[in-house]
């Protein structure tokens, strides 16, 4: 009978992985890197727990890497099957994917140096460019709403989760045995009334729902407290003289941030600063986004069909080259810079943390989650002194953690979401910290009476067990 395995994001965030297997067939929904602490990214490198080539399809919920970042290792490996995602999501993978493989093998050429000095077997990168094209080469896009069999017995729709462009709802069909089984897969929900994305579609019916629980444990303050929030901010680095920093996820949130700036332009006093966008692939990301205004919400679209670049505020400096970053750092004071990675562990944040963080005036506004074991969490935590390429740098910059921001639906946007479905269906939580998916999982137990399952990674789920939940 048909069993869902979990393999990834199972009381973590990242490494999201589910291998569903029905009628003989080996689906996998989402293939993500697995992102944090090194002994956690080592674990990227281990052989999958299956056979790639015996995989028939792959599901994917949208292009953060922590869902798709592995697609080209499983390639590398010997899958050869199409991959099923929103036309917007193959889109930001063609970016995506070969950035990290660029980034895997760069950063392998350059240790490996050092171990040929001392004599070590030299590394192999994760993937490369060439897997990575491959992988793209499978891509089958697909559009919002479209219902399609992919086998005899497996039929998929798409519905917009309101995360990122082309983010994903799954639901999946399954029919084994005279049975048919209903499973609806969140991906990562989006933020209610979040700039540009259109809120996630409601679902009604399912006899198992896989939900995640990244923001389980916390509520995100108002739309209209984050912005105010925000200008407070704009406003004490203004008078304090400084630059402000702001590591964002090319996809996604540097988006939404550079909407913000035109929305509120005059509001904020953003004619006193420079914004630069110091980040090669959030500038192609945006430059994706700019082509899909159908995905927008109602506002974002009309800004569109009016004429305006939404991406584009007034003083905004784009910064492709490693000259152009550079030349940043000889800017003292007046300058909004957003740069990737989104976590700090990589990227041009990293050069200008060394250039300004242990500068009293200096703010860094952290917009979005920092998983356990990175840079961006240590900074969130109160960290004193961090390490950068070695030196130890004091943490004198004023951290700021604007919640609000988030593009994650928050503890009560989860239980809202599942209360649509009829009938409570059975309820997986994943995609979440421990203490996040505890959190909710006590409101399911004491709001509505419903006792989800906490699924660890490597369980099996027999779907044949569920009841049906649907109306026939």
């Amino acid at each position: 009978m048909a069993t869902l395995r979990f393999l990834g994001a199972a009381g973590e965030v990242t490494g999201s992985c589910y291998l569903l297997q029905t009628n003989g067939l080996q689906l996998l929904i989402d293939c993500g890197l697995i992102q944090g602490r090194a002994e956690d990214e080592a674990r990227n490198q281990q052989p999958f727990p299956f056979e790639p080539a015996s995989i028939d399809a792959v599901i994917l919920s949208h292009a953060h890497l922590d869902h798709s970042g592995r697609l080209p290792l499983l390639v590398k490996r010997g899958f050869r099957g199409p991959i099923y995602a929103h036309d917007a999501t193959r889109d930001l993978c063609r970016i995506m994917l070969q950035d990290a493989a660029y980034i895997n093998e760069r950063e392998v050429e350059w240790e490996n140096r050092k171990r040929q000095r001392k004599g070590l077997t030299l590394r192999e990168p994760l993937y490369g460019a060439a897997d990575a094209l491959a992988a793209l080469q499978q891509f089958r896009p697909l559009n919002f709403e479209d219902q399609r069999e992919l086998f005899p017995g497996v039929r998929l729709r798409l519905q917009d989760a309101g995360h990122i462009l082309g983010s994903s709802i799954i639901e999946l069909w399954v029919a084994e045995g005279g049975l048919e089984r209903k499973i609806v897969f969140s991906g990562d929900l989006g933020h209610i009334g979040a700039p540009v994305m259109r809120d996630p579609v409601r679902i009604r019916e399912a006899d198992l729902v896989v939900m995640e629980s990244t923001y389980g444990d916390r509520l995100h303050r108002s739309w209209d407290a984050t912005w105010q929030e925000l200008a407070e901010i704009l406003d004490s680095a203004a008078r304090h003289g400084g630059n402000v920093l702001i590591p964002s996820f090319a996809v996604g949130r540097t988006q939404d941030l550079l909407y913000s700036f035109g929305e509120h332009f005059h509001e904020w006093g953003m004619k006193n600063w420079s914004v630069f966008l110091d980040s090669p692939l959030a500038i192609e990301a945006t430059e994706v986004y700019s082509r899909h205004p159908e995905l927008y919400d109602a506002e974002a679209r009309h800004l569109f069909s009016g004429g305006r670049k939404p991406f584009s505020p007034p003083n905004l400096h784009i910064s492709r080259t490693a000259e152009q970053s550079m030349a940043i750092n000889r800017i003292r004071s007046g300058a909004i810079i957003v740069a990737g990675s989104g976590m700090c562990d990589g990227g041009r944040i990293k050069h200008h943390f060394k250039h300004n963080i242990w500068r009293r005036d200096c703010h860094v506004v952290i917009v979005g989650f920092q998983a356990a074991g990175t840079l961006g969490r240590r900074l969130v935590d109160g960290a004193g002194h961090i390490r950068l390429w070695g030196e130890t740098v004091k943490v004198a910059a004023r951290i700021h953690t604007l919640g609000g921001f988030s593009a994650h639906a928050d503890h009560d946007g989860l239980l809202a979401w599942y209360q649509a479905f009829d009938g409570q269906p059975p309820l997986a939580l994943t995609h979440g910290e421990e203490n996040g998916r505890q959190q909710l999982a006590v409101s399911l137990r004491q709001d509505l009476n419903v006792e989800p399952m906490l699924p660890l990674r490597e369980e099996v789920l027999e779907l044949h067990s569920l009841a049906l939940h649907r109306k026939r």
